[in-house]
């Protein structure tokens, strides 16, 4: 079946992954390529939260050179807001949209680690989250609501985890390609994106960070690329001590902090998320800090 988005100046994606961030968005998107129409040169256009006002023609501009036969796409997590979904509404009324679900604390933990990374807080774990809420069933109810539960595709984080083709699968069936074997994927079952230790320097982080945004406000796409390819972006976002695993004092507090959150979740998609109520091991021989 033909892609529903045309027009006559091009086309626009017939489904999206909005996220949220920290939940393998960017391992779909590399399984993907070569599969689907992803945008060019990018993960992230990020045109319903940043770009908007540069124009729907703007944004189809990053399709142009999709394979006419085979579904669009773009996987960006910043997506999953009440403006995203808004916006999404309105211009892509028949979008099929993919939300992934990720245990809540792990997720939070994995996004602190981002945040730090970019040098974009300094504030302890608990402080974080205090200022940072992140996203929530609630969120998934306004998607069913906006877009209809048979466009909506909810993603368990956990599934990818215990078998990566079984997930994969359940992508391809809903954005309607064939099957992709992970064993002939350059990417596999591996972890993208990954990171182990915060920056060297916050300072170098930072001024890193804005050079990439404004490298990335000038759709300067290839630059950003090469110095990726480089290692510049990693020596200036790492190099300190790593990670240390999350205190299984503050995790407990944090289970019973979001148990009515899990459990929204699951009365909402009819699964047992039990494992996300209880505390991991606390043998900190035992941890590991999440991804």
């Amino acid at each position: 079946m033909a892609p529903a988005h045309r027009s006559s100046s091009g086309r626009l994606p017939d489904f999206l992954g909005v996220g949220p961030p920290r939940a393998a968005t960017s391992w779909l998107d590399a399984v993907l390529r070569g599969h689907v129409g992803l945008p060019r040169e990018i993960k992230e256009v990020d045109f319903f939260i940043e770009n908007y006002a540069r124009g729907i023609e703007w944004y189809k501009s990053y399709f142009a050179d999709c394979d006419p036969n085979l579904p669009c796409g773009e996987i960006c997590p910043s997506y999953y807001s009440p403006l995203g979904r808004e916006r999404i509404a309105k211009d892509l009324p028949d979008c099929k949209i993919i939300c992934t679900f990720r245990d809540p604390v792990e997720w939070r933990y994995s996004f602190y680690k981002l945040a730090l990374r970019n040098a974009w807080t300094r504030d302890d774990f608990e402080t974080w989250i205090a200022k940072n809420p992140g996203h929530t069933h609630d969120g998934l109810r306004a998607w069913f609501d906006a877009f209809g539960r048979d466009r909506v595709l909810v993603l368990i984080h956990d599934d990818l985890e215990r078998d990566a083709q079984a997930y994969l699968d359940r992508v391809c069936r809903f954005i309607g390609i064939a099957p992709v074997a992970i064993a002939e994927s350059p990417v596999g079952a591996r972890k993208v994106n990954t990171f182990s230790a915060p920056p060297r320097s916050q300072a170098l982080a930072r001024r890193a960070r804005k050079l990439r945004d404004w490298l990335k406000a000038r759709e300067a796409y290839r630059t950003i690329n090469l110095i990726g390819r480089a290692g510049l972006w990693r020596y200036c976002f790492e190099g300190g001590d790593e990670f240390a695993p999350l205190a299984p004092a503050v995790e407990a507090r944090l289970r019973d902090r979001f148990r009515p959150e899990v459990e929204a979740l699951e009365a909402l998609i009819g699964r047992d998320l039990s494992a996300w109520k209880r505390a991991a091991d606390a043998d900190p021989a035992q941890r590991r800090a999440p991804g």
